[in-house]
């Protein structure tokens, strides 16, 4: 589908109505992936830039060619730059397209989790290792062994196992996997079928390859249903995340061409999850993405825009908002551009 347009826009009054302000502004920032090491916040966004490539449902005018770090000492805090952490030239088997990683640690290490195309257009996913939060980053020589899409989110349960989620539709390329193997020929299911779930894997106590073979996951609806392909609301899209909230496990991700956040809910963190609702409306610019991190008791939202740019989609900027649960620990949905929230 074409890129919406922005000619009705008013970016001066979006600005005044957003409930957060881009965390840097000296360069554009994207999917942001946040967590608190060490008592300190790090974030690890894509980095955005203008590749002079005309938009198209493959993503091609997203042409990131590196990774920058950021820290904060607090939530209020500004958020400082930490320079060039990994770069695409630095990857021996990635040739372009550093689209959102994610970040873990153990055992005083740090893991850069990144997807980015190999010489043949597929993607795949790469790790990177370094004794800093803020890099810089040694890739691995090779990609993860069975790997594949978009969008790695990693998360750490209670019991120190650390879970990889992945996938993406469309120029994530999801579609053209089944049970984990690639054909040329896949496409999205039709409208009435299930959905392509996310896929998630256990790492190995080396955190550099699976445990396990990758598995599907369900997210399905009121009734246990899974969710349908055409359910474009509902269905996920991209931009996997996981966090664990009063003994439960939140599964959130991005409905894509709908443009919201949404998020399920499971007992384990293989799933099913059960939709629940929408965490952010829509941003200005096409895609959304996010993370969920806990901050000294507080629970955030990370996420970003295009207002900065004036609704270049491309060239996205980071922001950070509150997240408000309800008894039944469910979510108060966000409008970016009014009230932030509907309780403090």
């Amino acid at each position: 589908m074409p890129e919406d347009s922005i000619e009705h826009i008013d970016f001066k009054e979006i600005d005044e109505l957003a409930i957060s302000k881009p965390l840097v502004s000296h360069i554009y920032t994207a999917d942001p992936s946040a967590h608190v090491f060490n008592g300190k916040i790090y974030i690890y966004p894509s980095h955005d830039i203008d590749a002079g490539i005309p938009f198209n449902d493959n993503g091609d005018h997203f042409g990131m060619e590196d990774y920058h770090v950021f820290s904060m000492d607090d939530i209020s805090s500004e958020a400082v730059d930490n320079g060039v952490a990994l770069h695409v030239n630095d990857v021996a088997w990635a040739e372009k397209q550093m689209w959102a990683p994610d970040a873990a640690c153990k055992n005083g290490k740090y893991y850069l989790y990144f997807p980015a195309k190999r010489a043949n257009g597929i993607f795949q996913i790469g790790v990177a290792i370094s004794e800093s939060p803020v890099g810089p980053f040694i890739p691995e020589k090779e990609a993860i062994k069975g790997s594949y899409s978009i969008d790695p989110a990693v998360f750490e349960d209670e019991d120190g196992k650390h879970y990889i989620y992945f996938g993406g539709i469309w120029g994530g390329q999801l579609q053209k996997y089944r049970n984990n193997k690639y054909d040329q020929n896949n496409e999205e299911p039709a409208a009435g079928e299930n959905e392509l779930g996310p896929i998630v894997a256990r790492l190995q106590d080396n955190m550099l390859e699976f445990d396990e073979e990758p598995k599907e996951i369900l997210i399905l609806d009121e009734n246990g249903e899974v969710i349908k392909a055409g359910d474009n609301d509902r269905r996920f899209f991209e931009a996997s995340w996981v966090h664990k909230y009063n003994g439960k496990y939140y599964f959130s991700y991005s409905t894509g061409d709908t443009h919201f956040i949404c998020y399920a809910i499971g007992d384990n963190p293989y799933g099913p999850f059960t939709y629940q609702g929408r965490i952010l409306n829509p941003v200005v610019g096409w895609t959304s993405h996010h993370s969920i991190c806990e901050v000294e008791g507080e629970w955030y939202l990370f996420y970003h825009d295009s207002s900065l740019s004036k609704g270049v989609t491309h060239l996205r900027s980071m922001k950070v908002t509150k997240i408000d649960y309800l008894e039944d620990g469910s979510i108060i949905t966000i409008d970016p551009y009014g009230i932030r929230r509907l309780i403090d």
